[in-house]
């Protein structure tokens, strides 16, 4: 599982546009912290977090499938 994986090298975030519960609680379970519901240039969203002003909108994806989930 990526948790594991991502875990076992030292992460300890994860910025995500969107993430389904289950994918965030498996993380949590490995203290990774999520933070969803984040767009723009990977430039910028790292430089937000950097600077500690990175807002996510902490929204779970709630369908199952192959389905796009998007948050306005």
């Amino acid at each position: 599982l990526l948790p594991v994986f991502l875990s076992e090298k030292g992460v300890n975030v994860v910025i995500a546009g969107g993430m389904g519960r289950k994918a965030i609680d498996l993380f949590d379970a490995r203290g990774i912290r999520t933070i969803t519901g984040v767009a723009g240039p990977v430039k910028d969203v790292v430089e937000a977090y950097l600077a500690g002003r990175l807002v996510g909108t902490g929204e779970a994806c709630h369908h199952h499938g192959d389905h796009d989930c998007e948050h306005q």
